[in-house]
């Protein structure tokens, strides 16, 4: 296509050269550029796209998309085209939308955002759409998947390029429908914009990503933006009315809200609910009518995971009975309460909490399934939110019977640094840091009795732990079952 289709529908501030130009690619990155791209010079958390302008136009970009023209544009405008727009990452969004011929058209997309529950919400919401006999695609923290086809997950939501990529594959692979998480970097970033999103879910809002939003209120309006910028006009809002930040957004947007939560008020409640180790099982009540929901899933938080993605369903013409038949087939999710069984007499779970909200949920829903004791495992990232270290490590002192402070991602944090700010909000004087993690699982593990629960919370899914800038193969559920096969050997 030419460069004037590619841009058609964004705003340009100025122009300098042709727009005739044939388009053979898109690229942010220079080092990806090839003869006949179209060079979009992102600013980013790192580094900024304007300092490699030269480098892309020298790998054979015919034309260059930016924000702040280069100092030597006299030079470089030889040899390509430079559009010089408001806002580049949108108009990055809006290029890939074209390029892959506007893929959300021809799919039914459901997007969730929240700080947690996004991931189980999205594979509960697949499982029902599966039921109902369609060929679903899935974007989120863990992995990508096209039907049955795994793809390893680069981010949460990908750059746009990327994202509407993704669309257009799974279209072209035959998904109807598509759900996906929407996080707050995304937002901010425009990376779903220009996307026909049918359904938007929001889960809630807690302390998280402070390192990049600065403030709970600009966290908020980052999310806001989904339902008031992004989603469909015609789209239905799945709110968790139960969630203080949810209800100020069921009162800021104009489109239509269908509410979910366990308070009276909302338009989907659920009751009578029943959590053993073996599943839930409670009543959804929405319109007069009562659902009996069973689901193998555990614990009061995916009480709400299950009624936001059947809210959504219903949204986009799901029949109840098929929902249901979803939520009792959506198995449990790798690395979200995640059971660890290697024939101890103990119950060892692995986590992704890694919020002061989801750690303290954790560690309620695993009191409420034992007599034992609660051992809890946790740290806290390097490189983020520095204020929730001391809050963490005040909620797992005070709700555990016993805490380990060890490290999560330090990055490029000492992890010891991070530990002693961790410690500085203990509640009590029940816990000890080890900063090595594998360490601190095995001495889990071994002080562990019968009817106890270990809790591994931080990690969940991730297959690596980042140490001073590098990536080490690192997995909780291998550390563990090598631990207690140790323990079982040597007994």
């Amino acid at each position: 296509m030419t460069l004037k289709e590619l841009l058609g529908g964004g705003e340009v501030v100025s122009m300098t050269g042709s727009d005739e130009l044939q388009v053979s690619g898109i690229s942010y990155d220079s080092r990806n550029v090839q003869p006949g791209h179209v060079f979009f010079a992102l600013r980013g958390g790192s580094a900024d796209g304007h300092r490699f302008i030269s480098s892309a136009v020298n790998n054979g970009a015919v034309a260059v998309v930016h924000e702040e023209e280069p100092g030597d544009l006299d030079v470089l405008a030889r040899t390509a085209s430079f559009i010089r727009v408001p806002d580049c990452r949108k108009a990055l969004s809006l290029a890939s939308r074209t390029w892959y011929n506007d893929p959300s058209r021809s799919l039914t997309v459901i997007g969730v955002t929240g700080t947690n529950g996004k991931t189980t919400t999205t594979y509960i919401l697949k499982s029902i759409l599966e039921a109902w006999g369609k060929k679903v695609g899935l974007i989120g923290t863990i992995q990508y998947l096209i039907g049955d086809a795994a793809y390893r997950a680069t981010h949460t939501t990908p750059e746009s390029l990327e994202f509407q990529k993704l669309l257009h594959d799974m279209r072209d692979a035959g998904c109807s429908h598509v759900v996906t998480e929407v996080s707050s970097h995304a937002l901010s970033q425009k990376r779903v914009d220009g996307t026909l999103f049918r359904t938007g879910i929001f889960t809630n809002l807690t302390r998280d990503h402070l390192d990049f939003h600065g403030t709970m209120d600009e966290y908020f309006l980052s999310k806001k933006t989904f339902f008031t910028e992004v989603l469909d006009r015609n789209a239905v809002s799945v709110i968790n009315h139960d969630d203080p930040w949810g209800r100020k957004l069921a009162e800021d947007i104009p489109a239509q809200v269908s509410t979910y939560g366990l308070e009276s008020g909302a338009d989907l409640m659920a009751g009578e609910i029943n959590t053993s180790f073996e599943g839930l099982k409670f009543r959804i009540s929405v319109r007069g009518r009562t659902y009996d929901a069973v689901s193998p899933l555990v614990g009061l938080p995916n009480v709400y995971n299950i009624l936001a993605a059947a809210g959504a369903a219903a949204a986009v013409g799901v029949p109840w009975d098929v929902i249901m038949a979803g939520v009792r087939t959506a198995p449990p999710i790798t690395g979200r309460f995640e059971k660890v069984n290697a024939g101890q007499k103990f119950l060892v779970i692995v986590d992704y909490a890694h919020t002061e909200d989801a750690l303290e949920r954790l560690i309620y829903t695993a009191r409420g399934l034992t007599k034992g004791k609660i051992i809890t495992v946790f740290g806290c990232g390097g490189d983020r939110d520095r204020g929730k270290r001391p809050r963490m490590g005040a909620i797992a002192t005070r709700l555990s019977d016993f805490v380990i402070i060890t490290s999560d991602n330090p990055r490029s944090e000492d992890p010891e640094q991070i530990i002693r700010e961790v410690e500085a909000g203990a509640a009590r004087r029940n816990y000890l840091a080890e900063p090595d993690r594998k360490e601190a699982i095995r001495r889990a593990v071994l002080m562990a009795e019968e009817n106890d629960i270990v809790l591994i919370a931080g990690k969940g899914h991730e297959e690596y732990q980042e140490i001073g800038g590098e990536r080490f193969p690192f997995n909780d559920r291998e550390v563990v079952e090598d631990s207690i096969r140790h323990l079982i050997n040597n007994s």
